[in-house]
């Protein structure tokens, strides 16, 4: 069930196009939360709003924010005009319409039409939205010419505004176009599942290598098949099924303090061992010995070492692609330094894929 409750808006914290981050009163406490201006409308001081509170009266990581169900005070935007027709959280009370683009009134209908292949497109597939920075940075810093498309699932957050990460990385113009699928919503281009978000990523923003992961906040429950990073091997069978060079990233750490997610996690030991279908190119970063031997016995004992292309890359390139572009990294409120195996996987996976580029080039 829902919890909502009034509030009003004491303060604006932030404020970009899609989004206003809010200081709000709710029974006279100040509290933070989120205003998404394109589905609600803009949101002003004074204004009372009914606020979405459920996530952290259950102390949920939304990162602390209540969301905007409704300003009190002003209508939300407009229909535009004959500007779509695919519905996203349908037939929900905040269902929404975008303009796919693979409708048939949309300038690039045709291009599904005539899709054929990805053409060995390489697609690096994480299962964490604290993937997509140290896999983007290492990309553009190897080899800054080369243009990025991020595609957003619908595994966790929902609107591609949520992500602070992706404005951060779009305004460096390290990732050049996003698309989002599945009723994931927000991206520069809509579609309306993985298969088409592949092909736009190839035929319409006609990037160099695309990188795919969920958005902030995947949901796990402990269990060997209940956690929404399982689409991971899917994803990874899509991509080999349109012609792509899958590249799949495990989750590794041997800072996590929960067993089933040292070593290589049981999220990818999982992917990996009983989901993906097809051979892909399963990336792991050059370690020392003593981890290395502890990740080959995982993969040996669940046979995945015959299963996929095991291939090691030196990830170390990553501290320096971060202090480029002036980026920080956090997983599960690690950084680097607390979590160092973990974003080296992500960096190794950047750049074996920029490896496979015709245009490839190293500073």
């Amino acid at each position: 069930m829902l919890h909502i409750k009034r509030g009003k808006v004491i303060e604006i914290l932030s404020r970009s196009k899609e989004k206003t981050k809010i200081l709000v009163a709710v029974d006279e406490k100040e509290e933070r939360a989120l205003n998404y201006n394109l589905i609600t409308g803009e949101v002003a001081v004074d204004d009372e709003v009914l606020l979405n509170t459920t996530a952290v009266e259950l102390k949920l990581g939304t990162g602390g924010y209540h969301f905007v169900l409704y300003n009190l005070h002003s209508m939300s935007p407009s229909l535009e005009e004959d500007q779509g027709h695919i519905m996203k959280l349908r037939y929900t009370p905040l269902q929404l319409k975008v303009f796919a683009t693979e409708e048939q009134n949309h300038p690039n209908h045709h291009k599904f039409l005539e899709f054929q292949s990805l053409k060995e497109l390489p697609v690096i597939v994480g299962s964490l939205h604290s993937m997509l920075t140290p896999i983007a940075a290492t990309l553009k810093y190897m080899n800054p010419n080369i243009k990025i498309t991020y595609i957003m699932t619908d595994a966790a957050a929902l609107p591609i505004y949520f992500s602070d990460t992706v404005y951060q990385l779009k305004e460096k113009s390290i990732v050049d176009s996003t698309i989002t699928v599945g009723h994931a919503f927000g991206g520069d281009l809509e579609a309306v599942n993985i298969y088409n978000g592949l092909i736009a990523a190839k035929e319409i923003t006609a990037c160099d290598i695309a990188i795919v992961t969920m958005g902030p906040g995947i949901v796990g429950t402990g269990t060997p098949y209940g956690f929404t990073g399982i689409e991971q091997g899917q994803i990874l069978d899509a991509v080999k099924d349109l012609g792509g060079i899958p590249i799949g990233v495990p989750r590794i750490s041997f800072s996590d303090p929960r067993e089933r997610h040292y070593g290589i996690s049981h999220h990818s030991l999982t992917v990996f061992s009983k989901i993906a279908k097809t051979k892909v190119r399963m990336i792991l970063p050059i370690l020392p010995d003593k981890e290395k031997k502890f990740l080959y016995e995982q993969l040996e004992y669940l046979n995945i070492h015959r299963k996929h292309t095991i291939i090691e890359e030196d990830g170390s390139i990553l501290s320096e692609a971060l202090n480029q572009f002036n980026l920080s990294v956090k997983t599960m409120g690690r950084s680097l330094k607390d979590d160092t195996v973990f974003f080296l996987a992500c960096s190794a996976a950047a750049v074996y894929g920029c490896g496979l580029l015709k245009n490839y080039y190293r500073k």
